[in-house]
């Protein structure tokens, strides 16, 4: 069974500029969802992963809790940017109990950090390619202080940290569950508020990933230069509120110039792939984040790839009962929603 009772936790997506929560029960019909609700944090509060203010960031969450009345406490939430790499390695063949204790050497010739300051795991793929003597493994390292700041947050909020996922991983559990998978290449593209997040995969293997510190925040800082606001005026203009502040042509050329960005780094990226895995082709690309709703960005990324670009749907397989949630709303969030989705389908010990 996917989901328990007992075991079910609450997926809880800390953003830098939004944090969500969802909730995931198991019906007799199969997987409902039981909660989902959003709150904005002020601007700062988390930079680049970072929590810059514990008591603000913490004081949020339980405000979450309250406004959507989540009883559950059994957390599971994610980490992602520059204090976690994540690598896919080829090892030489062994069980994982013997991996297990040779891991920190491997690591050592792949983690750009000092091996005492960061915390391992890995997932064993399978064979090698390239080599039958040797597996694929996913090697995972991310810097103690961050998944101590992230554990100290939640204890704050009063709740219970059982699971720290990786975001590209929390994208693509929620990706597998709501699609039929083939063996085509896809690429599961994240465009949250400061980082956008690549994970690339070959049927149901993640084969390429980077992190790139580009985001929505970006749009913010243009109309910030160009007319002197806060941020939280800039969050509002760019919804398309109070026109009168600026024009709809300068806010069009500021998002054109942005996602333009966005779609070059995106291409760079591929073309690195491209280089590895000369032989395959990219056919569809899955975006998720607030990014994902920008029109102009979907088209822009399309004629750029040459692929298919589309909006994932993390509710697609899950029961969403209308007389709990508003069906035009959970559309709407649908995009920003699936990292969140992705760790509330997650177990207590689960791998």
């Amino acid at each position: 069974m996917l989901f328990g009772k007992k075991n079910h936790l609450v997926g809880l997506d800390i953003g830098s500029r939004t944090i969500k929560a969802g909730e995931v029960i198991e019906g007799n019909r199969g997987p409902i969802l039981k909660k989902f609700g959003m709150i904005d944090i002020a601007p700062g509060a988390i930079e680049d992963g970072t929590v810059n203010d514990p008591g603000v960031v913490a004081e949020a969450i339980r405000q979450l809790f309250r406004t959507y009345n989540i009883k559950e406490q059994n957390v599971a939430v994610s980490i992602g940017g520059y204090s976690v790499i994540v690598k896919k390695i080829n090892v030489q063949t062994m069980d994982e109990e013997k991996l297990q204790e040779t891991i920190q050497f491997e690591a050592e010739q792949y983690i750009p950090f000092d091996i005492s300051d960061v915390n391992l795991d890995f997932q064993i793929l399978g064979e090698s390619e390239h080599n039958p003597n040797q597996m694929s493994v996913f090697l995972v390292a991310a810097k103690k202080e961050m998944i101590n700041d992230y554990i100290n947050l939640v204890n704050m909020a009063g709740l219970n940290p059982c699971i720290i996922d990786v975001e590209a991983f929390a994208l693509q559990n929620i990706f597998e569950l709501n699609y039929n998978l083939g063996q085509e290449n896809i690429a599961l593209i994240d465009i949250g508020a400061s980082k956008t997040s690549l994970n690339i995969l070959k049927g149901t293997t993640s084969v390429f990933m980077r992190d790139v510190a580009l985001g929505c925040g970006q749009i913010n800082q243009k109309i910030v230069q160009l007319i002197g606001c806060s941020t939280e005026e800039a969050e509002q203009l760019k919804q398309g509120d109070q026109p009168d502040k600026i024009s709809p042509d300068d806010l069009k050329n500021i998002v054109t110039a942005v996602v333009s960005d966005w779609c070059t780094e995106i291409r760079r990226a591929l073309d690195f792939f491209y280089s590895t895995y000369p032989e395959d082709q990219i056919t569809q690309i899955i975006l998720s984040g607030g990014g994902a709703n920008i029109e102009k960005f979907r088209q822009l990324l399309a004629l750029e790839t040459s692929a298919k670009v589309e909006l994932i749907n993390p509710f697609q397989s899950l029961i969403v009962e209308e007389d709990a949630f508003d069906a035009a709303y959970i559309q709407q969030i649908a995009p920003q929603a699936a990292i969140c989705m992705g760790l509330a389908i997650r177990r207590v010990d689960d791998k």
